[in-house]
């Protein structure tokens, strides 16, 4: 290591310790010039998070990835369009209703119909349905224009009450679409011919279906 007579002072000038280097004969090999070689291109790393000298006084909250892959319903293999099934839960909770489709979302379309059973056109899980033998043939019933968009509701438009609304209980009713209530007259029409064909089958939907003392539906054959 070549000796400092002061800071940033070397002992040999730079004559000398150009050829103490060797860089004259570098050049000298490759035709007076230094040799250049290619670059290599530069491998493209995940740019690391820096840590700080200092932590936040708080937590920052940082979003996390979303890996969910949405995949569709599987339908039950007991469930097939004409099956008739026992609902469950909600407002028409023990009624016989027949199922027709099953939509994007994973529901299922069922009806009454509504002039056996009051069961109107709607969508259901099938978590909360028991699917039953009885089944009839529902293939030329045309059930394309019942969807999830269908069903949506409109939007409701908020406005901030006073003091004295708070208290005042909303007088309009409300009141079904005509339209939805022309399909539901459509869908009654084309299934009533197929209902009275079997025999008992509009007793057996329009009879709610309930469990006496001693009756268990795990040892059922529905």
């Amino acid at each position: 290591m070549a000796k400092e007579l002061a800071r940033s002072i070397g002992a040999r000038g730079r004559s000398k310790a150009y050829h103490k280097r060797g860089v004259w004969a570098v050049k000298a090999k490759n035709g007076g010039k230094l040799p250049v070689h290619p670059k290599k291109p530069a491998a493209k790393h995940a740019a690391a998070k820096r840590t700080g000298r200092f932590y936040a006084p708080e937590d920052v909250p940082e979003p996390l990835p979303k890996r969910v892959v949405h995949k569709p319903t599987k339908l039950r293999s007991t469930i097939t369009p004409g099956t008739v099934l026992i609902l469950l839960a909600g407002r028409f909770k023990g009624k016989r209703v027949v199922f027709l489709k099953q939509l994007e979302s994973g529901l299922l379309l069922v009806t009454g119909p509504f002039k056996v059973n009051g069961v109107p056109t709607r969508r259901v899980n099938q978590t909360y349905v028991i699917a039953t033998s009885t089944k009839i043939d529902v293939s030329k019933v045309d059930v394309s224009k019942f969807d999830d968009a269908y069903f949506k509701r409109p939007a409701k438009v908020r406005s901030q009450k006073g003091e004295d609304g708070f208290f005042q209980a909303d007088e309009a009713k409300k009141e079904l679409p005509a339209s939805y209530i022309e399909d539901n007259k459509a869908l009654d029409a084309a299934l009533k011919p197929i209902i009275d064909a079997v025999p008992d089958l509009a007793g057996y939907l329009a009879a709610r279906f309930s469990l006496k003392s001693g009756q268990y539906p795990h040892l059922m054959k529905f």
